[in-house]
């Protein structure tokens, strides 16, 4: 505790000076005569250390340090960005960045990293670079044994200037030289929207930024104009982002003059009511929004408020529930701090936040708010819904629960080798549309994972391991021996059988990694959506409007 009160020191001492001034006019404030004290001790130790302490050390890394132990205690929204890193949170409002347009990743057996997805049509790709590359040297430098980290700093600079990357084909193909010039990366809002059918649009929004809602509105206007009579708005593991941009989104559902979303802070200033502004685009097509887990922040106010106004159908799992809101502030010396300044509220009158982050245990963790403490509120219709624990779907579809092993294969270079090799051996395959794993290529597959020396955690050994440890404690060893080796002798790794019992998913996960080397992140979108539950459950319910109706009228009691 004594830490974080020097640190608390720290950070106002150096970056808070006018709140210094404005705290030592309210004299006899309690609260002001506290934060003077500990900034009066922290300097002194800091003085003390300057003249005394028996090494030098990195003064502007120990003050970003004590901000970070600051902040940590507060929530994990508010985040203070050095002059260095400023480009991060350009990056999260903006949605570009300066650079080449690729995704890296290392490669451990190599000690290389390597082009893990070049984004289609731009500056790597366009140069030539593919997925698999081996990066051996950017400019002059030698890149071996580096980081992504440390690699991705030298591939970003400046649009319009040049880097010279030198890289290897995994085929032992001899090294090549490419001149690639820097650009604005903007990453994509919509990576993917179609038509599903005759009359069924299909847009898929990732991430909130700076006009992300015109493009929106713009793919929304071309679905029509090719016969959507209904839409599914896909807000899967969209983060959040702009406040302002998703009541624009909402406004092109809504009516003007409707309440989307109020946000209630210390300040007056943090304090507003946003309303819908123009006339909608389509305030009665039938809408699906497809929520999970990862859907955040302003994709929550979409979600939420669309279902506080009983205007869409929402349909998923429980969404993250973050009902805070922030904003950047500009430091001394080029520094930024993303600040929460406020709640927000939904047309219902919910907050969403399912994080009470002022309420820790002893040992400093927080947790979400139990259902048993959530207030109801009521749509516009008088359906129930409650606070406190993000977006509840209207319509909940099952998850099945993603197999140990799919882990370790996405995140092991077997699965990432295999699909190279067989771009690098197949000039072509068929469309992302009718791409299918054949068995024979299953087979491969399997026989390549078992040849890499593949392995992975079961988590039911480990399981298994803890609780023979406790019986053993606990003296029931003797009696349970027997069950336990039996059991023990059931739960041993087998590749092949599991290979047999989770095809389904392998194939999908292998499938996509394949289709992703010839048709970038569309042609694997399409694969995914081809067996899609919760798309599955939403056009069931758009094509069927009496059910659809339903589901927005309050249940009769």
């Amino acid at each position: 505790m004594k830490h974080r009160i020097l640190l608390l020191a720290l950070m106002g001492a150096i970056i808070c000076p006018s709140a210094w001034s404005r705290d030592d006019k309210a004299k006899g404030d309690k609260k002001a005569f506290t934060i003077a004290k500990s900034l009066n001790v922290f300097n002194s130790v800091v003085r003390e250390l300057k003249m005394l302490y028996v090494d030098d050390f990195d003064y502007e890394t120990s003050v970003n340090t004590a901000i970070d132990a600051m902040l940590e205690d507060l929530d994990p929204y508010t985040v203070y960005y050095p002059a260095d890193d400023t480009e991060e949170l350009e990056m999260m409002i903006t949605g570009k960045y300066a650079g080449v347009g690729a995704v890296i990743r290392y490669q451990k057996k190599r000690d290389h990293v390597v082009i893990s997805e070049p984004y289609e049509d731009m500056p790597a790709h366009r140069a030539g670079l593919r997925a698999g590359d081996i990066l051996l040297r950017v400019d002059s430098i030698d890149v071996k044994g580096m980081d992504t980290q440390a690699v991705s700093n030298l591939l970003r600079g400046e649009a319009g200037t040049t880097v010279t990357v030198t890289a290897q084909r995994p085929d032992g193909s001899e090294p090549k030289t490419y001149r690639i010039t820097r650009a604005n990366i903007q990453l994509p809002v919509l990576p993917y929207y179609d038509m599903l059918d005759d009359s069924t649009g299909y847009i898929l929004f990732e991430r909130f930024v700076d006009n992300c809602s015109r493009d929106v509105r713009l793919a929304l206007v071309d679905l029509v104009e090719r016969g959507a009579t209904r839409l599914v708005l896909d807000l899967r593991s969209n983060g959040g982002g702009s406040l302002a941009e998703a009541v624009e989104i909402v406004n092109l559902f809504v009516p003007k003059g409707e309440t989307v979303v109020a946000t209630k802070g210390r300040l007056p200033q943090a304090s507003n009511t946003y309303k819908t502004r123009h006339a909608a685009t389509q305030p009665t097509m039938p809408l699906a929004v497809l929520v999970n887990g990862q859907t955040a922040s302003a994709a929550e106010i979409v979600a939420g408020a669309l279902q506080d106004l009983d205007r869409a159908v929402i349909v998923g799992t429980r969404t993250y529930g973050k009902g805070l809101v922030q904003v950047p502030r500009d430091l001394p010396y080029g520094a930024n701090l993303k600040v929460t300044t406020s709640k927000y509220y939904i047309p219902s009158g919910r907050c969403i936040q399912a994080i009470d982050y002022a309420r820790r245990d002893e040992d400093g963790n927080v947790g979400r708010i139990p259902d048993s403490l959530t207030t109801v509120f009521h749509t516009a219709a008088g359906r129930e819904v409650r606070d406190g624990c993000g977006i509840s779907p209207d319509i909940e579809v099952k998850v099945d629960r993603v197999p140990n092993l799919l882990y370790y294969l996405s995140n092991d270079d077997c699965l990432f080798d295999f699909a190279t090799h067989w771009w690098l051996t197949h000039p072509t395959i068929a469309p992302a549309e009718q791409f299918v794993v054949t068995d024979e290529m299953y087979a491969a597959f399997r026989d390549s994972v078992r040849a890499s020396g593949f392995t992975y955690d079961r988590s039911s050994e480990k399981a298994l391991k803890s609780l023979k440890e406790w019986a053993e404690f606990e003296g029931y060893m003797d009696d349970a021996r027997e069950e336990f080796n039996a059991l023990e002798a059931k739960l041993q790794h087998n590749l092949d059988k599991d290979f047999d019992n989770f095809q389904k998913d392998i194939r999908l996960l292998l499938a996509t990694e394949i289709i992703t080397r010839y048709y970038f992140q569309r042609g694997a979108i399409i694969q995914t959506l081809r067996d899609d539950d919760d798309l599955r459950s939403a056009r069931d319910i758009l094509a069927d409007p009496a059910r659809y109706r339903a589901i927005l009228q309050p249940k009769k009691k």
